[in-house]
């Protein structure tokens, strides 16, 4: 692995209640807490100001949704399908998503702290404008991805596909994609400084430096 910092999994508590995840659309303050939600299809619902808490998720599919200023902590996201929802301004504290599927799923704003995303697809998902602190990506793709102006503390990128990504406006000090691969990727010279690259990287990187290499 290439990240050097300390990662909080999710604390969930033992014996979790079941719960159908339509028990959020009755509560005034929607909120689903200490339990698992098995096999839910949910799909074009907008539900504001979610509250998760200690609950575990597995092969769930919310597609299409709006799920704005929601509030995830110690949540479990397994084998599930978030696909082009949308989860603008959340905050989102010791999540782990582990074999989901993420295509353009919206974290615009978000904060997000002790994420993990493990063997998940993130192709066109976008992180524009949010805050990661101590986020690991690990065996996924992100493929044209979309970080534009976001703010990366202590984030890793461990055996990823990086093709199109976009860190435009992006400052990657401190950031690990040396494990990671990709054909073109779309940052600033300046952005790159401090960066972990691996010595084929570097290469691909130095025409943004202005150098020439010679073999």
């Amino acid at each position: 692995m290439t990240n050097r910092f300390k990662l909080e999994k999710p604390k969930l508590k033992p014996n979790l209640k079941k719960a159908a995840f339509e028990e959020v659309y009755y509560e005034e303050d929607p909120f689903l807490i200490d339990c698992e939600v098995r096999n839910a299809f949910v799909e074009g619902e907008s539900v504001e100001k979610l509250n998760l808490s200690s609950v575990y998720f597995k092969g769930v599919r919310l597609l299409n949704s709006s799920f704005r200023k929601a509030d995830m902590t110690d949540v479990v996201f397994d084998n599930c399908d978030l696909s082009n929802s949308r989860f603008e301004e959340a905050i989102i504290h010791r999540v782990t998503f582990k074999d989901c599927k993420l295509l353009g799923l919206d974290l615009s704003q978000a904060n997000l702290k002790n994420v993990t995303f493990e063997n998940c697809i993130l192709n066109i998902s976008s992180f524009i404008e949010a805050k990661l602190k101590q986020v690991l990506f690990e065996k996924s793709t992100l493929n044209s991805a979309n970080f534009f102006q976001s703010i990366m503390e202590k984030t890793s990128f461990d055996q990823c596909d990086l093709n199109d990504i976009d860190f435009t406006v992006t400052n990657l000090k401190g950031i690990d994609i040396s494990s990671s691969f990709f054909e073109k990727i779309n940052v600033e010279a300046d952005n790159l400084r401090g960066c972990t690259v691996s010595p084929q990287q570097a290469v691909s990187f130095a025409s943004l430096l202005g150098l020439n290499v010679k073999d």
